[in-house]
């Protein structure tokens, strides 16, 4: 898949873009983990992310927050990722202007940054967050959480327990209009090492009931 790099706050930002053949083909965004703890647009959690959206005919784009590989800058403490993060939605919606829907995906804290993107992005209508850090991250900006989407944990996660996942969800869950859905890897660590397949099972069955439920645009 094409290697892209476009310009983002802090400098050049390296991606992985697949472009699908349709012109009108819904756009996902997929973030990855912690860059202080080698999360990298490579991580397999994230591929796997990314793979899903393909494998539906999405147009896909994931990348290395600054000071990541070959992007610019340096670790700004989710403020600046955030950034890097719209700068990345921009770009894919440049190459993407007929879209047919808007999506967002991110992997522990790729998820707290994918979900703080979903707040400033009406757009945004679906998202999947995997192993959100509840525990150590402030998901309250969620009020109200504007789109429907999934969040799936590990149910063996010591880094992010299952417990504080569970409190996120059932937050969320009271609010109106929206729909959010809980999945639950079991024996699944962080990384979900040995898991991926339980887990790409889960995101591929999620987005094929949400684009079997979506009208089609012409």
């Amino acid at each position: 898949m094409p290697e892209v790099i476009f310009n983002g706050p802090a400098g050049r930002i390296e991606g992985r873009y697949h472009h699908s053949k349709k012109s009108n083909s819904p756009v996902a965004l997929v973030l990855h983990p912690h860059p202080q703890f080698g999360g990298t647009m490579n991580n397999p959690v994230t591929y796997s992310l990314f793979q899903a959206f393909v494998n539906r005919g999405f147009s896909v784009l994931r990348f290395n927050f600054r000071g990541v590989g070959r992007s610019q800058g340096g670790f700004d403490a989710g403020i600046g990722e955030l950034s890097d993060a719209a700068a990345a939605l921009d770009w894919l919606q440049s190459q993407n202007p007929d879209a047919s829907q808007c999506w967002i995906g991110g992997f522990s804290f790729g998820a707290w940054i994918a979900m703080q993107v979903l707040m400033r992005r009406p757009e945004i209508e679906g998202f999947i967050a995997v192993a959100p850090p509840a525990n150590m991250y402030d998901f309250s900006f969620l009020a109200p959480c504007p789109s429907s989407g999934i969040i799936i944990n590990g149910g063996a996660d010591q880094v992010a327990p299952q417990a504080d996942v569970l409190k996120l969800v059932e937050r969320l869950k009271t609010q109106k209009g929206i729909t959010i859905e809980h999945d639950s890897v079991e024996a699944a660590n962080h990384f979900f090492e040995g898991r991926l397949e339980p887990l790409a099972a889960m995101v591929g069955a999620y987005l094929d009931k949400r684009l079997a439920a979506a009208p089609e645009k012409s």
